[in-house]
């Protein structure tokens, strides 16, 4: 029982706040109420109305959530003040210090029992645990998250979710990360609950695994809704990194012109809001754009920018994936060793259980430049460690792909029954245009 519904304390601090006045309990009573009704109010007998209180306070000079509940209306005030300073610290690229920032708001959080503070301090600290690469601990967060909003409605839940959602794929859990999404979305859709915003954060989250998962057509789809959302949206932000996300699939369908357009549209955004993670994210989506284009020189500036912008705040996970794409660069313009050197660095920090679709990336691209340098026993262990962890992550469309790559080595090598059995497992993993294996798409919101 919270401190508003107990009579007893709510007694007592009526009867302290009178006598710090000097108010009898006439005076304070009336004109609308009796002394003998303030007397059974003190001793806790019964609960008073929400218009008693509000009397009272007034009475008073006291703010209703003070005389229900002992919390100082500026106190609320201050703790929200400072959420929003937290928030800030994060997105300018301090994870570490706007950890510490929500930390302190959750500990108040917890002794004054305000569980709206509560779940956005934590909320908060699992999106610092995603920057830092800190997987386990940001799911946790995100699962206290969800339980700390309680009974609120869906949409409002939805950032939790997400975060959740995200924390999985990132950790290469790419099937389980797109349920959470889907089922999500399919709730609010079918629940008639339309929050452009919610919609828009979902939809923009999902299509990274799509994408991975070789399902470029429900990737697509989503891009397409995210974007008939964004007018209706209120979060310039939340508008920026749809954009981002709807680059890739624009990318994927070779629609590259169409795709750096819509990354120049996130990038003026975050400029504007002083984002300065998301802002990286811009860079490291422009250097792919440009290295799909074989502009090389303009692709290895945009990465190395992106990998300062995120290593200057340990967003690890992020990194590591920006480098990937900035040794393929640097191999493809002639300077393997120095590529190498970074991938090594990259699976340094990385294991299979965090980071696993990066460290695939890393050993592909190693494999690649050790069959380069006719290297094919070093190239061929660096493939299949490299199907492994895909495998693991349920990454079809990378699978297929890794698996004719390790065909091929095998056929030039002589071992022909090896490279069939390479090629048959790519075949077993290549998926129909636009499906996954979780069933039929998400319900529709109503455009």
């Amino acid at each position: 029982m919270s401190e508003r519904d107990d009579p007893v304390t709510i007694g007592r601090r009526l009867q302290q706040l009178r006598v710090e006045r000097g108010l009898t309990q006439k005076q304070l009573a009336e004109p609308a109420y009796t002394p003998a009704y303030i007397s059974t109010l003190e001793a806790g007998r019964v609960r008073p109305s929400d218009d008693a209180l509000k009397h009272l306070a007034e009475r008073l000079g006291v703010g209703f959530d003070e005389l229900a509940t002992g919390r100082p209306a500026r106190l609320v005030t201050d703790l929200r003040l400072r959420l929003t300073e937290a928030q800030r610290t994060l997105a300018t690229g301090k994870a570490e210090a706007a950890a510490e920032q929500y930390g302190r708001l959750l500990a108040e959080a917890e002794t004054l029992d305000l569980d709206e503070v509560r779940a956005a301090a934590l909320l908060g600290l699992g999106e610092c645990a995603l920057e830092t690469g800190e997987l386990a601990a940001g799911r946790l967060f995100f699962e206290r998250a969800e339980k700390a909003f309680g009974d609120v409605p869906l949409p409002a839940r939805v950032p939790a979710l997400r975060g959740r959602a995200v924390s999985h794929y990132l950790a290469g859990e790419l099937r389980y990360s797109v349920y959470l999404l889907e089922s999500t979305l399919d709730e609010l859709n079918r629940g008639g609950l339309h929050d452009p915003d919610a919609l828009l954060l979902l939809y923009a989250s999902v299509i990274g695994p799509y994408m991975d998962m070789g399902a470029h057509a429900r990737a697509a789809q989503a891009a397409e809704l995210a974007l008939a959302l964004a007018p209706q949206a209120g979060d310039p932000a939340l508008v920026a990194r749809m954009h981002r996300s709807v680059a890739r699939t624009l990318l994927a369908e070779g629609r590259v012109a169409e795709a750096d357009a819509s990354l120049a549209k996130a990038a003026e955004l975050y400029r504007q809001l002083q984002l300065r993670t998301e802002l990286a994210n811009c860079h490291w989506m422009r250097g792919y754009v440009y290295a799909q284009k074989g502009e090389l020189e303009s692709a290895e500036g945009e990465l190395r920018q992106a990998l300062t912008m995120l290593s200057a705040k340990r967003a690890s996970l992020y990194s590591s994936q920006v480098a990937v794409e900035l040794a393929d660069v640097l191999h493809r313009r002639g300077r393997s060793e120095e590529a190498a050197a970074l991938l090594h660095e990259v699976l340094s920090d990385l294991s299979s259980e965090r980071g696993a679709l990066h460290s695939a990336a890393a050993h592909r691209l190693l494999g690649i430049i050790a069959e380069d340098a006719r290297d094919t026993e070093t190239a061929e262990e660096h493939y299949v460690r490299a199907l492994s962890l895909l495998e693991r992550a349920g990454a079809a469309g990378d699978l297929a792909d890794l698996c004719r790559m390790l065909g091929d080595l095998l056929r030039r090598t002589g071992r022909v029954e090896a490279a069939l059995d390479a090629y048959r497992t790519g075949l077993g993993h290549r998926t129909a245009p636009g499906t996954t294996t979780l069933g039929p798409a998400p319900a529709q919101p109503p455009l």
